[in-house]
């Protein structure tokens, strides 16, 4: 491998990797899962200071303190986001401002400081042009990006970190449920994932572990997911264990209003708009679990899933089926979404942001 080199924007790049080539992937067997790239983004700042600036730096472990906040507490945040490549050899990001904003309203409530919108914006950038040789080929996939502030910092009591890092890494990603065209999901009326008052609302590290036993024992059920419901009536349906959910009754669109407890998703959000662009009623409210035998479609959006339909839910051992297919509700806005996201279809709504090399480019390179 080419020696590393610095460019004038301050990004560590390889020599070799700056030609517009592929990284050594068997694209069309990518799963959801993690792969190793070349580089990450760091940025560190004390309790009570603004994060500054941070830098690219060569992917590989971190060194933490066992006392650290988010290994003893659990305070931290991610966000997930993609890179799209274009037919025309674009980069293009689907809205990384929502996903700043959305940290910053985790990192409010988790007592912690937040990258400003341009700084997500850019450390993102930085980091995508960085390992732009494993964003991959049209339609084989995207180049998923993780965000993370986290309390690094040593804490023995419960309260907050003194040092907090917000770092960045990737990896390239195919479907997250490959090989499966549609869900089946089975209702959980057992566990909750998320209470008022809690965190449910903000995209916390501490809201996912919680789902793993009962999604584990659906899986061994034969079940793809699991739909967790309120924890206070324990009558409506909220969301699955990592995406939101839509159900589809004629014109009508339904999805869990945002209420402290429901993640607000950017996928479900763009989907709502693009829905009432397209005509169809859209209500976000309370939804009785029982709305799920007479809805003629299902179907769950995040950026991990997408858009992607439910064949099956089960609840009470009672199984409903739902409509799938090229006529389905879903299938327009998937094939709109993705559209959008890939470039082949023009963004009237300005969410796509376009990844270029203005400012780590080629001719930036100090060789």
């Amino acid at each position: 491998m080419a020696p590393a080199v610095k460019s004038s924007c301050g990004a560590i790049l390889n020599s070799d990797r700056i030609d517009g080539t592929y990284a050594n992937v068997n694209w069309d067997e990518l799963g959801f899962a993690p792969t190793p790239t070349d580089f990450m983004y760091i940025m560190k700042c004390s309790q009570g200071q603004n994060f500054s600036k941070g830098n690219i730096t060569t992917y590989g472990n971190i060194d933490i303190s066992p006392c650290s906040a988010i290994l003893n507490y659990g305070q931290g945040l991610f966000e997930g986001l993609k890179a799209y490549r274009s037919a025309d050899g674009r980069i293009l990001l689907f809205r990384p401002e929502e996903n700043a904003r959305r940290m910053q309203m985790g990192a409010e409530r988790m007592l912690m400081p937040s990258p400003s919108i341009e700084q997500f914006v850019d450390a993102v950038k930085q980091t995508v042009l960085a390992n732009k040789h494993w964003v991959p080929p049209p339609g084989k996939g995207s180049l998923y990006i993780r965000p993370l502030l986290i309390g690094s910092g040593s804490v023995l009591g419960v309260g907050p970190a003194p040092e907090f890092t917000f770092l960045i890494f990737v990896s390239p990603v195919g479907s997250y449920h490959k090989d499966k065209k549609f869900l089946n999901l089975v209702v959980e009326d057992k566990s909750h994932r998320a209470f008022p008052g809690g965190t449910g609302g903000v995209k916390s590290v501490i809201n996912y572990s919680p789902t793993i036993k009962a999604v584990a024992q659906a899986k061994d059920k034969g079940f793809s997911d699991i739909i967790f419901l309120d924890s206070t009536t324990k009558k409506n349906i909220e969301e699955l264990s990592a995406c939101n959910i839509f159900i589809v009754k004629g014109n009508a669109i339904s999805t869990p209003g945002i209420n402290g407890t429901i993640l607000p998703g950017i996928t479900r959000k763009s989907i709502i708009d693009l829905a009432l662009d397209f005509g169809y009623q859209v209500e976000e409210r309370d939804i009785p679990v029982e709305e799920l035998i007479d809805a003629d479609e299902v179907f769950c959006t995040g950026t991990a899933v997408v858009v992607t339909p439910v064949g099956s839910i089960t609840h009470q051992g009672i199984r409903t089926e739902y409509k799938i297919g090229a006529e389905a509700v879903y299938q327009k806005l998937h094939a709109t979404l993705t559209g959008i996201q890939t470039g082949r279809i023009e963004d009237k709504m300005g969410w796509t942001l376009e990844v270029d090399g203005r400012k780590c480019s080629k001719a930036d390179m100090e060789l």
